[in-house]
């Protein structure tokens, strides 16, 4: 029986990577010649130093700029990443080995390591959809969002075989200040103007979208861990992580792409 769920598991990581990748092909498509806004669309990625004039005989603030980021192509890898992540743990026959074992333990770091990627390339393209262009600012976003889902993997390996009764939750509240950090530096930056009115439609969907997104997943790891209902068993919990992060992934991704028709 337990084998038979892990094959019709296997088969549900295919089907959910097809998904991805389709979607991920045509948004690579948009993004290259479809819709000339979203291929237009690449904020230019800057660098903040100081420098001494000496006119002035100060020290003052420069701007250089970097490179242009291309914005569609990068959305389009968002999801291109987490079919790859299907692929890996479905296809191969040793991967999807080491993937089971890991599932009988209650781990599956090959999760967690995608959403360390995916997830750190998306919070970095709605930072800069709200003016976040600093690439040390951009750098850090990405690797305090990465870290958030290593310390998910660490919450897993800590409480492999552990009784339910007697979790240890520090990885999850580290976790969690860890996944909070970047939005707080894009709310500073979103609420710097002041006027709310003028901001899009999309902004708002976006900002609501991830943080839907945002707790969907520690709900069902929290619920995976006190083993409430059907997430006493953990494959079930593993399936809706699967489908949470198509359908979140899918929703934001399309977004954002959208997003970047922006002025």
């Amino acid at each position: 029986m337990e084998n038979e769920k892990l094959l019709k598991l296997r088969k549900f990581n295919m089907i959910m990577g097809g998904l991805h990748l389709i979607q991920g092909i045509i948004m690579l498509i948009l993004a290259g010649t479809v819709i000339q806004n979203i291929s237009e669309f690449k904020p230019t990625i800057t660098q903040i130093y100081l420098f001494y004039n000496t006119n002035t005989m100060s020290l003052e603030t420069g701007i250089k700029q970097l490179f242009d980021l291309p914005f569609g192509v990068l959305v389009a890898v968002f999801l291109l990443l987490s079919a790859l992540a299907h692929a890996i743990i479905s296809l191969p026959k040793f991967t999807n080995d080491i993937y089971n074992k890991d599932l009988e333990k209650g781990i599956n770091k090959f999760r967690w390591f995608e959403y360390a990627l995916s997830s750190s390339v998306m919070i970095v393209l709605i930072a800069t959809l709200f003016g976040v262009y600093d690439i040390a600012t951009l750098l850090l976003i990405f690797v305090v969002n990465a870290l958030m889902n290593i310390f998910g993997l660490y919450m897993e390996k800590l409480n492999s075989g552990r009784d339910k009764k007697n979790i240890n939750w520090g990885p999850f509240v580290y976790g969690t200040i860890a996944g909070l950090l970047p939005w707080v530096v894009i709310i500073i930056y979103m609420t710097g103007n002041g006027n709310y009115d003028m901001v899009p439609w999309f902004v708002w969907a976006i900002v609501g979208t991830y943080f839907v997104a945002f707790n969907t997943f520690p709900i069902n790891m929290i619920l995976q861990y006190k083993g409430i209902g059907k997430w006493k068993d953990y494959l079930y919990g593993e399936r809706t992580y699967i489908v949470l992060s198509l359908v979140a992934k899918s929703i934001l991704a399309w977004l954002v792409l959208f997003g970047a028709m922006q002025p």
